[in-house]
């Protein structure tokens, strides 16, 4: 494994004479640093751009103490840095902590030496004369071509009812959330069940904490099946190869909640039912607060159920595939739990403990600083596989660009190796062609 030698704050490894570029990079997160490495074996004159002052800041921040990936190790699949061939990683089928996670990043990062700008936020993208225009906090900079890597999960996003709430009541958005330890003492709930949320709740669950959870329409998937992780039967199947154009959900595939389990000592499902059953009081979404009383809908046991529904349709497709390929695999050994927990729509505050909310509720893609026709009426991003209608100007990293595994570990390499063509393709129209090929 190499040793991170991580970049300092305002380094780049390839100081250019002038503010002219190329290509610039927006973001040095692994979309960012994929797409470096990628333009680097091309031979494109580039700079990234980022706005901490340090590689995985993210990561290291906005994760909690006990995060963990839910992939499995060996999905990590950087260009150039594939966690068993070249990282050296010896638990494929494991689950990387926090802090793994940023060793990995650092480490790829060190294996090329991105040209990586530190505390460098962009703060307008625009375009004049054919050349793009990007004012950062520090100069302004010009490029032939431009790619935004910059992610998706932008800004926190908290209900205005968290207003209405009893004032000693403390609130810490999911991506600020450490440790049972950092909230006040007493219960808590967790509002939203996608993968931070019901992660979250099972953190605190397992401390000892008296946990109110708020049910959304996420799905679940059980962690094994039939002997083997349920991640790997899937890539056995092909489905991560499955395109945004081929999936049968379409173009609404970019909405869909993530599947919510855990990679946690060494990975295992969330079932909400069981967490019922072990104490954890369950609710429908919440619709709205008070001073006094909080209120929710009464989709409890249908969110439990759809969840529960998918979870099956994911196992009969695998068991489909074993039977098909006359594959010789265990019995399954997945708990099944069938409690039906009651359903409360009105709870009052007074009759609680409640004194910390945390809230699992997601973000807003924010990209107002893009000061060109390239997002739709929702604020998304318009592109195929991360070509947008401006030639030059690009996405990298986004969920569900191309394949699931778009906006991850696994197959965010193979998009910024489809991005490094075309820039190259553009490139060589306006310089001497380059030798170099992504590899």
């Amino acid at each position: 494994m190499i040793s991170p030698i991580p970049l300092h704050a305002n380094q780049s490894s390839h100081p250019s004479p002038s503010n002219h570029y190329s290509a610039i990079v927006i973001g040095a997160g692994q979309a960012g640093l994929s797409m470096s490495y990628c333009l680097k074996q091309q031979g494109v004159h580039h700079l990234v751009l980022e706005k901490s002052n340090e590689l995985a800041s993210n990561w290291r921040h906005q994760r909690w103490d006990s995060f963990c990936l839910v992939t499995p190790n060996w999905q990590c699949q950087l260009p150039g840095y594939n966690y068993t061939d070249d990282h050296g990683g010896d638990d494929p089928d494991g689950f990387m902590v926090k802090d793994q996670i940023i060793d990995y990043i650092e480490s790829y990062a060190a294996s090329f030496n991105p040209p990586v700008m530190f505390n460098c936020p962009v703060l307008s993208l625009s375009q004049n004369a054919g050349l793009f225009t990007l004012v950062t906090a520090q100069q302004t900079y010009t490029a032939n071509q431009v790619i935004i890597a910059s992610g998706s999960y932008h800004q926190p996003r908290i209900p205005n009812m968290a207003k209405a709430m009893p004032a000693h009541i403390a609130h810490v958005h999911s991506q600020d959330y450490k440790n049972p330890e950092q909230l006040p003492s007493g219960e808590v709930m967790v509002v939203g069940t996608g993968q931070s949320g019901a992660q979250i709740a099972e953190d605190l669950h397992l401390s000892g904490r008296k946990v109110h959870l708020c049910v959304g329409n996420a799905p679940r998937v059980n962690r094994r099946y039939r002997g083997k992780d349920v991640v790997n039967w899937l890539d056995e199947m092909g489905y991560y190869n499955t395109t945004l154009e081929t999936h049968p959900d379409g173009k609404n595939a970019v909405h869909s909640t993530n599947h919510y389990v855990t990679g946690r000592d060494g990975g295992r499902d969330l079932n909400l039912r069981v967490f019922a059953e072990q104490g954890m009081q369950l609710y429908g979404p919440l619709k709205d607060a008070s001073n006094k009383h909080l209120y929710f809908s009464d989709e409890l046991n249908n969110n439990l159920d759809y969840a529960d529904d998918v979870a099956q349709r994911i196992t009969s497709s695998i068991e489909d595939h074993i039977q098909t390929n006359k594959i010789t695999a265990p019995e399954d050994d997945n708990i099944v739990s069938h409690y039906q927990p009651p359903t409360i729509t009105e709870l009052a505050l007074a009759g609680t403990n409640i004194n910390s909310v945390v809230w699992a509720t997601g973000f807003n893609m924010r990209f107002e600083w893009i000061q060109l026709p390239v997002l739709n009426s929702n604020g998304f991003p318009e592109q195929a596989r991360g070509v947008t209608g401006i030639p030059g100007l690009y996405f990298l990293g986004l969920n569900w660009m191309h394949t699931w595994g778009s906006g991850r570990f696994y197959q965010v390499g193979r998009d910024a190796e489809y991005l490094a063509g075309v820039i190259q393709d553009v490139a060589q129209r306006q310089s001497p062609p380059i030798k170099h090929s992504c590899a």
